[in-house]
């Protein structure tokens, strides 16, 4: 039952990344919204649901890209596992694991982009990629890691509340 959060959520995220997110351009990086909601929920110490929400995303934002379904999901899952492990390490800065996450996240999905891409006969310069695609990804994904993390922290006390507060 607490799962079915993700649905309008996540919904909602993938509309907000395709009809605003994407036309906020850096160079010609763009933030991934789903990306970072996805980081900070996973982030959540009582979250028991960061796999669920990976393949949500992965098949929303799998139905309203050109990317194949199979990149999404290796992506989204590789922030997903990230996040796990960073969130059993760094549990007292919880700001620098999102931003660890948020880092690695951006990185390990534009990695797999240009190895996909690459793959298929898309000619493309990694310098060109690195300077005009993903650093102002990467910081654009940086500028929306504190509200989204300060909200996605907000839902999951609300969605998992403390047994004190019983």
């Amino acid at each position: 039952m607490r799962n079915l959060v993700a649905f309008p959520l996540l919904g909602l995220a993938v509309m907000l990344q395709s009809a605003i997110v994407s036309q906020v351009n850096l160079l010609s990086g763009s933030g991934d919204l789903v990306l970072v909601i996805l980081a900070a929920w996973a982030l959540q110490e009582r979250v028991a649901s960061a796999w669920h929400w990976a393949l949500l995303a992965s098949l929303f934002v799998g139905f309203v890209t050109r990317m194949p379904w199979a990149i999404v999901l290796a992506g989204y899952f590789g922030v997903a596992y990230i996040a796990q492990i960073l969130q059993r390490r760094v549990w007292q800065a919880p700001l620098l694991a999102m931003f660890s996450v948020t880092f690695m996240g951006t990185l390990f999905t534009h990695l797999l982009s240009f190895g996909f891409l690459s793959f298929t006969g898309t000619s493309m310069d990694i310098g060109d990629i690195l300077g005009l695609i993903t650093l102002p990804s990467l910081l654009l994904n940086m500028l929306l890691a504190i509200p989204v993390y300060t909200v996605m922290r907000d839902l999951a006390r609300w969605v998992y509340p403390s047994v004190e507060a019983e």
